[in-house]
């Protein structure tokens, strides 16, 4: 991370690897994320990240890099209701999006930019059409209801900058 100092030189702020944290299965690095509103920079006082909630407010970005194990791979053993207990304890504001009667499917407030880096997926839309993503490929979802699917033998790789929107209906 960069930062200016009190001379307003530009420096390195911050140099560390973020370590994951694994719920329901995907392994999710809070990589950096600002607050609602518009982003602010500094001379050596820009704020610090703001991670949670999981999807930001109106104009908050998140930077997140999510590793989805392949659909096959077996699921955690448990209640399911203290699972998604636990999800939301460690990543707030991540499980209220979900349907609960459709796995996977959600809708978000956001439009976010993802790339695949590793592996590959399936981006599945609420009419059932779907595409293949694989590494490189580039995904703007623009507050649509979704789900993503590991149908591999092995887990896929996206990076994400999700930018808070405000819903017009209509």
């Amino acid at each position: 991370m960069t930062d200016r100092n009190a001379e307003g030189r530009s420096v390195f702020a911050q140099d560390s690897a973020t370590e994951p944290d694994t719920v329901l299965g995907l392994e999710i690095h809070n990589i950096w994320g600002t607050g609602d509103g518009i982003a602010v920079v500094g001379a050596g006082d820009n704020p610090e990240t703001v991670p949670f909630p999981f999807f930001p407010g109106s104009g908050g970005t998140r930077f997140i890099v999510v590793r989805f194990p392949p659909e096959s791979a077996e699921p955690a053993g448990g209640d399911p209701e203290e699972a998604a207990a636990e999800a939301e304890r460690r990543q707030p504001g991540l499980i209220g999006v979900f349907e609960p009667d459709n796995p996977g499917m959600h809708t978000t407030d956001s439009v976010d930019y993802g790339v695949c880096v590793e592996g590959e997926i399936y981006l599945e839309l609420d009419d059932g059409a779907e595409v293949h993503v694989t590494p490189g490929t580039c995904v703007v979802q623009r507050g649509t209801r979704h789900a993503w699917h590991n149908r591999s033998d092995r887990p896929c790789t996206m990076v994400y900058v999700l930018v808070g929107a405000e819903r017009k209906s209509g």
